[in-house]
């Protein structure tokens, strides 16, 4: 059986933040006494991730989501608890475990904006002592999975957004990594090349069996490729489970779209408890409706109303995501 590719137990991160009186006086009282107060990133967090899977680490901006990558690839030291990372004390930084991990961020770049990718991947191939034969078949496959041989020779700053970042991607594939951390990596695409990231990171990780670790706030991303859901919270584990577990967290429920021929009566009983959201000119309704209840209320609506078009589907998990954010007294204790 295979070890786990992160195991963590205990797992703490605090930071140490300085507080300083605005003004010259301020300033002269903080040369000679400090103000600091010990902020709690991450608590208590306890995680094991198999070989090959796909995760997503979801939560709010401040909720410990980028502590925790960075712990992971050993960019910061944890304050307390054990972790390992492919077997790795991540921080200790070995060059064996350099070489097993990859680390992709949205708005950060590892290329040289004022030489061609071609040339910085060229200065990888020699960082991580690829030889030549690999190297020229991974180039190849990626360039034939991204489409993107022409834009090798192109100087980076010319490259457009979507493009810089499928080439991001090549630069943290090309020595083959055991694990890749994705910290946003489809922060301001639009939605073709956002779409064309997605489908490229699904192919490499069936291809070859890598662990996907992703962070994101485009619940498209999250759908289309994780199996897993890790819910971060104020730095504390509130779920950890399969997607469509986390789906079903606000119950079984559907959502429902109504449109009807004219403007109606919004203070009805029918929609006490459903969650109603409407258009302006009262003439399209979003509902939230449990699934037992479901057969009964379309048949009220349809009877009632003056129905166009009735549609639905199960509940977004963008509008799963968005609530359990809102109302945090829903889900339950951190795990």
């Amino acid at each position: 059986m295979n070890s786990p590719a992160i195991s963590c137990q205990s797992l703490a991160k605090n930071f140490r933040h300085y507080h300083k009186e605005p003004g010259i006086l301020g300033s002269i009282q903080s040369f000679f006494v400090r103000d600091y107060e010990l902020r709690s990133a991450i608590q208590d967090f306890d995680l094991e991730i198999e070989q090959g899977s796909r995760i997503g680490l979801l939560g709010p901006n401040g909720a410990g989501k980028t502590t925790l990558m960075k712990m992971f690839t050993g960019i910061i030291v944890p304050s307390q608890g054990d972790l390992r990372v492919l077997g790795h004390v991540p921080h200790q930084r070995e060059v064996a475990f350099r070489r097993k991990i990859a680390l992709v961020m949205g708005q950060k770049s590892q290329l040289w904006w004022d030489i061609p990718a071609m040339d910085s991947f060229l200065l990888l191939q020699k960082y991580y002592e690829i030889p030549e034969a690999d190297f020229r078949r991974r180039l190849g496959s990626l360039c034939e999975l991204l489409g993107v041989e022409k834009l090798l020779k192109v100087h980076v700053r010319k490259l457009s957004l979507g493009e810089r970042m499928k080439m991001e991607l090549m630069a943290s594939l090309l020595h083959q990594p055991e694990i890749v951390f994705l910290d946003e990596p489809t922060i301001g695409l639009d939605l073709v090349a956002q779409n064309n990231i997605r489908e490229f990171v699904l192919a490499w990780q069936r291809e070859y069996g890598t662990t996907v670790i992703l962070t994101s706030h485009y619940m498209a991303d999250v759908e289309a490729i994780c199996q897993r859901i890790v819910l971060v919270l104020e730095g504390c584990k509130r779920f950890d489970g399969p997607i469509r577990e986390f789906e079903a967290v606000l119950g079984r429920q559907k959502f429902v779209s109504v449109e009807f021929e004219q403007p109606v009566a919004t203070e009805a009983e029918i929609w006490q408890g459903l969650d109603a959201r409407w258009n302006a000119d009262k003439t399209q309704v979003e509902l939230r409706i449990a699934e037992d209840q479901l057969r009964e209320t379309s048949m009220r609506l349809l009877r009632d109303f003056p129905v166009s078009s009735l549609s639905m589907e199960k509940l977004p998990i963008e509008r799963v995501m968005n609530e359990l954010l809102n109302n945090p007294q829903l889900m339950a204790k951190p795990l």
